[in-house]
Parts: C-alpha cells; structure tokens; sequence
C-alpha cells in the first residue's frame, strides 16, 4: 500500500502539472485535442467535444496534445485558435502554466500539513546520525571500519559534534580535508559507545571520503501555526531555496553530486518509506516533488517547459520563429537524451533497490 500510495503522489503531481497547461489552454479558446496521464498503451479512454481524456498504463508522465502537432486534424492551418497562431505572450502562458500549477499546489499542501498537522520542528540531539552505510558508487571505507546503519557520530579526532545543524558540516569537512589520514571517532551504538577508526580515500577531486550518508541527530516534532497561510509560505520559500541551491551545486560540482540524483523507481522508494514511518510527511514529501518538478521543467532544455519558452524568446529577439525542422531537431534529440537518462535512472535504482 506504501508503494501504491507513492505512486499515486507522483500521479497527482503529473496531472496537476498537465492540467495547468491543459487550462491555460481552454480559458483561452485554445484547441487542445488530448488529455493523456501516463505513456504506453491506453487503459481508459473518453473522447469529450474538443479533447481526448486517456489514462494509459505506466502513470510515470503524461502529456497535453495538440491539433497543431496532428497531422490527422481537420482544422484548418490558419486557425486563430491553434496554439502556433497565438501572439508569444498566450503561448509563453499555457508552456509555463504546468510549472506554475506545480507550484501552487505545492504551497497549498503545505498550507493542509501545516493548518492540520502542523510546522515541523527538529530537535536536535549531539552528533550525526548514519542513516546508510556504501551507497552507489561509494567508498566502502565505512563499512570496512565497522560502521553500521543508525549509528551515531558524536566526535571526530576529539572535536564533539554539537547538538545544532553544523555538527553534519562540520564531519564532512572534517573527512574531506582527511584524505589517507586516519581518524578516530567516537559512535554511540544503542546504549553503548566505541571508538572505531577510518582513514577516508581520496576522489576524483581529491577530498576524502568514506562511503557513508549523513544525517542530523535529533527528534522530530511539530507545532500548530498561528496562521497556516504564513508559516506555509516559509516553508515553500525554504525549499525552494534548498532545491535551486541544489541544483546549483548538481551543475558546479556534478561529477560529485549526479550520483545523488534520483529517478523515478528511488523517488516512489522514497515516498513509500515515508508512507511506512508517518503517512502525514507525504504531504510534505508531494510538495518537495512538485516544487523540484516545477524547477526542472523551467530549465531551458529541450523537450521541456523551459526549452520551449527558451524557443519563444529567440522568436521574440529575431522577429520570426526558428525554422521548424530546426526546433524539431533540437526536441528530438532533447527527448531521446532525457529518455535515455530516465531509462538508465530506472535501472539504476532498481538494480540498487534489489541489491540493498
């Protein structure tokens, strides 16, 4: 049930996310001729006035169809109501509208969390917590040291890690700036402490590292907001600067970080996991999805909501379109580029989610 109901987040975030360009569409009498959740073959089909509503079999994705893209259609090619037709600012509204839906539905679910469950509020405890030992691709230092999942670090080399959000920095400058140097740490297993030693290797970019993953050492607990409306407000500002920081640090440093970044089989692991421990965070969890869905489709890369938009503006700096085989190059290699990393993220995960 806990994967069915990760799923189902990623289904909603999908829809809602379609159904924004889908709106921005209609309110303006524009022709959208299909309304698709999922890719592959069709389970349920309507066909309405205008539009075909179809859910198909995998509901990882979806898509909003138009009579401009069918070479079926009967409309005539100089329609004013064909999306090409339109003036920049109505096409700029309906590529964009998927990535504002997003948002707003993420600040809205958190406006619920916060109004019915309440503001998170960690308290945090000395050390940091180890909550997996050798990811992907990682160093198997820690394990080889006898390190174990749910251990928790309270010092490095004699510096006592703070009960406070540093303590987790504060390790991880400790083995990066430790390379081939061993190093003593104090772990508190359960109701026992031992000391263990590790000697962090060096990375590709020469800092140390020991294959574990970091956590914050503390306990959870969550207060009612005075108003919902504001609190939710902070919250979404915070994440949303977590995830473009993020993202900054995926494009400065990605031969590091890409290892971290998750597809869709480690997303609804993800979602399920949390179902499992406290279905109330899947509130939260939806929005953190839904503002990093937001954010990647606003990139300017082919096949997306922001490469589209990058097209719009060439369009509006050159006085005319790029010639259409060109764009059609460009998407098309785009999507196969984006196929291709999602596949391999699927296979990825999976294979770590079998082997772990």
């Amino acid at each position: 049930m806990s994967i069915l109901a990760a799923i189902a987040v990623l289904a909603i975030l999908i829809f809602v996310h379609e159904l924004g360009h889908f709106l921005a569409a209609r309110f303006q009498d524009i022709y959208a001729n299909r309304f698709s959740i999922g890719f592959g073959p069709v389970v349920l089909k309507y066909q309405g006035t205008q539009t075909e509503y179809a859910l198909r079999v995998l509901p990882l994705g979806g898509f909003v169809g138009f009579p401009d893209e069918d070479p079926d259609s009967t409309i005539p090619p100089d329609d004013p109501n064909l999306l090409k037709n339109r003036p920049l600012l109505d096409r700029a509204i309906v590529i964009s509208a998927g990535v504002i839906a997003n948002l707003l539905f993420a600040y809205l679910l958190l406006v619920v969390q916060v109004g019915l469950i309440g503001v998170p509020n960690f308290q945090y405890q000395p050390g940091v917590r180890i909550p997996q030992v050798a990811p992907e691709g990682g160093s198997l230092v820690a394990k080889a040291a006898g390190i174990q999942v749910n251990d928790v670090v309270l010092a490095i080399d004699q510096v006592s890690l703070p009960a406070d959000a540093q303590a987790v920095r504060i390790f991880m400058n400790k083995i990066q700036s430790s390379p081939n140097q061993e190093l003593t740490l104090r772990i508190q297993r359960q109701d026992q402490q031992l000391e263990l030693r590790v000697t962090p290797e060096p990375g590709a970019d020469g800092k140390g590292k020991i294959g574990v993953q970091l956590a914050p050492n503390g306990t959870m607990s969550r207060r009612r907001a005075g108003n919902p409306f504001f609190a939710a407000a902070d919250e979404f500002q915070r994440i949303i600067l977590t995830t473009v920081q993020g993202f900054g640090r995926l494009f400065s440093n990605f031969g590091e970080t890409a290892k971290q970044v998750a597809g869709p089989v480690a997303i609804v692991a993800m979602g399920a996991d949390i179902a499992r421990s406290d279905a109330a965070n899947l509130l939260q969890f939806a929005a953190l999805i839904s503002i990093n869905l937001a954010i990647i489709n606003i990139l300017p890369l082919p096949a997306l909501d922001g490469g589209q938009l990058a097209f719009l503006l060439i369009e509006a700096i050159r006085g005319r379109p790029l010639p259409s085989h060109v764009q059609e190059n460009i998407m098309q290699t785009g999507l196969l580029l984006i196929l291709g990393l999602g596949i391999f993220l699927i296979v990825r995960d999976t294979v770590n989610i079998v082997s772990g």
